[in-house]
């Protein structure tokens, strides 16, 4: 494919935790095999929740003035999308989650695109069944928007900075943006 556009959703409020180490490592090793790369802090961003109007016909535009207009422009722009989350409730954060449901505006064209798509996620749990409900989402959502899926990095015992880089995480999430 050469040179992709990536586009890194960080969804993590806290800009130096765990989910931004593996965001980061990603990143580095996605520039190094020649990418660009950008990182959206997407918790920094004023998007509201869909309120299900559907008067964007599903192809926009949105009703809503707010951030979403900017980063949908993003989004059509790339190659590649990476959801990188912390697990709360065993699911992806609320900002991550409102982003996903203002795609409505934008379906056809966010399923044109076939984005190719990776997931990083960490967790302070350890379970083996751990991110079951997140990778159930997400796998839905590489189905429906026609994504090609490039990988995932499923940080379990990751409850904090520390605890992150002393595993293989940061090294995985590395390699992963490295591969492509």
């Amino acid at each position: 494919m050469g040179v992709m556009n990536i586009l890194v959703l960080q969804a993590s409020p806290n800009l130096r935790g765990s989910t931004a180490i593996l965001a980061e490592e990603f990143a580095r090793g996605a520039r190094e095999a020649g990418h660009k790369v950008t990182r959206v802090d997407v918790d920094r961003l004023s998007i509201a929740p869909c309120t299900g109007c559907v008067a964007c016909g599903y192809e926009g535009p949105c009703v809503q003035r707010d951030d979403m207009d900017g980063l949908r422009k993003q989004i059509l722009a790339a190659d590649m999308l990476v959801l990188a989350t912390p697990l709360y409730y065993y699911g992806m954060t609320a900002q991550l989650k409102t982003v996903v449901d203002r795609f409505c505006s934008a379906n056809s064209s966010i399923t044109g695109r076939r984005l190719r798509s990776a997931l990083l996620t960490v967790a302070w749990n350890a379970d083996d069944w751990t991110f079951d409900a997140l990778e159930a989402h997400y796998n839905t959502l590489v189905r429906y928007l026609h994504w090609q899926d490039c990988g995932r990095v499923l940080g379990y015992g990751c409850g904090s900075t520390g605890m992150t880089r002393a595993t293989g995480y940061p090294q995985a999430a590395y390699e992963l943006g490295r591969g492509l």
